[in-house]
């Protein structure tokens, strides 16, 4: 599609050198005509809300910038380049307040753009969601979803996201055929999308995905791809503070999994792996009993499987995938100490991709930061940034505990090394 000459032109270029995105959104708003009310209506806001966003130079609210920059037709690699932070050496600050502020508003720009991802490949993905596009015909599609699986599995969140918009195009374009296979590998295609977004901390979008994750596994009628889509969208909604909505539908999934008689070891992983995460949300609500009698089942239907994951599983639980997942149930009950005990055993050679071996040194870390232990803690997530940077530095919740290490434990062996690896400039 080519770009309108509008964001080509002097003032357009102006804008995005002077790092002003609520600027270019007042740019394309005016250009198409439209009052602040008439944009307000299309973002679900108030006109004082949109003419906020235009005069702030401070991003507050990421998501709104990226949906108005969507409806005003702002590209996403203008909007990406105007929320990379000036280099220090042009600016200049009247005074240690100024200072201050600078940098904080370089530091909150940093951290959103790490948080989500490259700005404009998230703005992408909304145009993808907003209207679907038109089909790539890039090749094969089976083995364009296992390529971004292993994407996901390694941590390259970038790429993966770069890769999806033309997934999911081909996906709908071939679900035309309403073969159950096809509606299937499309619903594969939105869980995938949704647990990324996850993982981003973009739980809007995953919401969205993880629903039509949800659809196309319905209309496929696949009891597995129904069970992955269940999943990602009980993630999302514990991320939303919906813990009850999310155990309901995690239980319902369970449910109709075991239904199937577990015949195989693909339906028994995911029953597994169903438990899990039912008892992973449980523990977040503060339901001791619940949570631990459902990794405690969730045990005993993992020892039916293999050690090592047969290629393409859709859920690829071990014996060790459900001892890690015990590690994050005791730690959301707020039991260190034994949550440090149910991985003590642990070692990245049982997990046969990055970002599970990332994650359990993750899932390590937090254990060892709720018992106060720094060093550990510090360890712990060099050997996560070791096996997937992506693991430690896309995800908010571990970014938050590094720059909590950096201020309370500053001298402690491998922090500076840490921070400057995840939180440049911040």
């Amino acid at each position: 599609m080519p770009v309108d000459p509008l964001w080509n032109s002097r003032q357009a270029r102006l804008l995005t050198d002077q790092r002003r995105p609520g600027a270019l959104i007042r740019l394309g708003r005016q250009h198409r005509s439209w009052t602040l009310a008439a944009l307000g209506d299309r973002l679900g806001c108030s006109p004082a809300t949109v003419s906020r966003l235009e005069r702030r130079t401070r991003v507050s609210d990421l998501q709104l910038l990226y949906r108005a920059a969507l409806a005003v037709g702002l590209p996403q690699h203008v909007l990406a380049a105007s929320l990379v932070p000036l280099p220090a050496a042009t600016r200049v600050t009247a005074s240690s307040r100024e200072a201050e502020e600078d940098q904080m508003r370089r530091r909150t720009l940093l951290t959103a753009t790490v948080a989500a991802g490259p700005a404009g490949l998230l703005a992408g993905l909304d145009e993808a969601l907003a209207a679907t596009p038109s089909p790539t015909g890039a090749g094969p599609l089976d083995g364009r979803l296992v390529a971004a699986r292993d994407l996901y599995d390694r941590g390259v969140h970038s790429s993966l996201l770069t890769e999806l918009p033309g997934l999911i195009a081909d996906s709908h374009h071939a679900a035309r055929s309403r073969r159950d296979l096809d509606q299937a590998r499309l619903s594969s295609v939105y869980s995938l999308t949704s647990a990324v977004l996850s993982k981003l901390g973009a739980y809007d979008r995953a919401r969205i995905t993880a629903d039509r994750a949800r659809t196309w596994a319905e209309v496929s009628g696949s009891p597995l791809a129904a069970a992955a889509a269940a999943r990602e969208l009980a993630i999302v909604l514990r991320h939303q503070d919906q813990n009850a909505a999310a155990q309901r539908l995690m239980t319902g999934a369970a449910g109709d999994v075991e239904t199937t008689g577990l015949r195989t070891d693909a339906a028994t992983a995911a029953y597994a792996q169903m438990l899990c995460t039912l008892a992973y949300t449980a523990a977040r609500g503060g339901q001791r009993s619940d949570a631990l009698a459902m990794i405690e089942e969730a045990c005993r239907a993992a020892r039916r499987l293999p050690q090592a994951v047969p290629a393409g599983r859709l859920f690829p639980v071990t014996p060790a995938a459900v001892d890690l997942y015990a590690v994050g149930v005791h730690w959301a009950l707020g039991d260190a100490g034994a949550a440090l005990e149910a991985g003590k055993n642990l070692r990245a050679g049982q997990f046969n991709t990055a970002e599970r071996k990332a994650r359990m040194n993750t899932d390590m870390a937090r254990a060892w930061w709720a018992w106060n232990r720094p060093e550990q803690t510090t360890r712990s997530l060099l050997d996560a940034y070791r096996a997937s940077p992506g693991e430690v530095r896309d995800r908010p919740a571990i970014r938050a505990i590094i720059r909590e290490l950096s201020e309370r434990h500053p001298h402690t062996p491998g922090v500076r090394e840490l921070h400057g690896a995840v939180l440049p400039g911040g």
